[in-house]
């Protein structure tokens, strides 16, 4: 195995995921200073979501004509030119389209690095290796905002910050092999829905992950608020909830070489169910914070057992496209998520976000126990 490009390659999707957590949320805190209300910060921060599906269907075709390494870079630097333009260029029509072209491009990165880690990775560590890279992205996105807090808020460090990790990123990669070769084809919609057919389990698990990543980030603040806790403590928990998805994942994934992947699929599944249902029981006790940590763990477990899952079954171009679909569900997930959580606290429930996530996980459990719920391994 390849170690040195394992590690090359882990390294330049962090630096992504800091550069994320140490720009974006100064997009956010930088409208709100501007006067700009709630809708037009939530329109800004879907922008990206909408990018990711431009992203996946170009992935392949694009990577076919460069090479995986070669998009891999273009990409990086793409993402620092866009985060380095909005420092520049200080609109909000401008900042859509930044927003929709960092959403586009890295997500290509995050196509290609995926799939570059799982063929790069020997079967008896997948788990451990694919763990460890989705692990390491959680705490990247977790560290940015306290970077942010180190480099302040009231000038554009952020922005260059992010933007120099992105530049430096792509030296990482030169002189790399074992990427995966892919044809010059787009991944359509159409062949989401093939995915989707063939594969409905792993599907539905990244959607699920996905609606419940956007809306840890965005909504349990204000659902731990509406129940009487203050902002510090709201805050504390979001970070209990992304501690226990981040750190966990490492020994979810040293499980998956040594069991069947599919019980501890099913597992993870049912965990989630349970202490979905439970945060309302106990939000109030000292038991909730165990809760949290179960809670992001479950939910980010089915995330990287999707990711090892589907490093098994595929290689080259029908592995980048897998993860293309992966991008895909991700960005459908980001943005109904939130979108029916929010509506449902509003007019439904004041824990529609716990119930939420309880309904996904028991749609999940159910598709996990049938027959041969784990074993087509054709996609278009």
């Amino acid at each position: 195995m390849r170690w040195g490009t394992y590690f090359a390659v882990l390294a330049a999707v962090l630096s992504v995921g800091l550069a994320l957590g140490v720009s974006m949320p100064l997009v956010s805190l930088r409208l709100e200073s501007w006067g700009y209300g709630g809708f037009a910060i939530g329109v800004m921060a879907a922008m990206p979501a909408i990018g990711v599906l431009f992203g996946a269907s170009l992935a392949s075709r694009l990577a076919a004509y460069f090479g995986t390494p070669g998009l891999m870079r273009l990409c990086l630097w793409g993402g620092a030119l866009s985060i380095g333009l909005l420092a520049l260029l200080p609109s909000y029509p401008v900042w859509l389209v930044l927003r929709l072209l960092i959403g586009m491009v890295l997500t290509i990165v995050f196509i290609l690095g995926e799939s570059w880690i799982n063929q790069l990775v020997v079967e008896a560590w997948r788990g451990r290796l694919v763990a460890l890279y989705g692990s390491s992205y959680a705490l990247s996105q977790l560290a940015g905002p306290l970077v942010l807090g180190f480099l302040g808020s009231e000038d554009d460090f952020g922005f260059w910050a992010g933007a120099g990790l992105l530049l430096l990123a792509p030296l990482l990669l030169i002189g790399r092999s074992g990427a995966p070769t892919t044809e010059a084809c787009s991944v359509t919609l159409g062949d989401l829905v093939w995915f989707c057919r063939n594969l409905p389990v792993i599907a539905w698990a990244i959607a699920l992950f996905a609606a419940f990543e956007a809306m840890i980030l965005t909504l349990l603040p204000v659902y731990c608020l509406q129940q009487g806790f203050g902002t510090e403590m709201a805050l504390f928990m979001v970070s209990t909830v992304v501690i226990g998805d981040a750190l966990l994942q490492l020994p979810i994934g040293a499980l998956a070489d040594r069991m069947s992947r599919r019980t501890l699929f099913s597992g993870c599944a049912l965990v989630l169910l349970i202490s979905s249902l439970m945060i309302p029981l106990l939000l109030h006790t000292s038991l909730i914070w165990p809760l949290w940590v179960l809670f992001g763990a479950s939910a980010g477990g089915l995330f990287t057992l999707s990711l090892i899952l589907i490093g098994e079954r595929y290689r080259d171009d029908a592995l980048v496209r897998a993860n293309a679909h992966v991008a895909q569900l991700w960005g459908i997930g980001c943005l109904i998520g939130p979108l029916v959580a929010g509506a449902g606290s509003q007019w439904i429930s004041g824990h529609a976000l716990p119930l939420l996530m309880a309904a996904g996980a028991f749609g999940l459990v159910l598709l996990a126990r049938r027959p041969n719920a784990f074993e087509v391994k054709m996609v278009a």
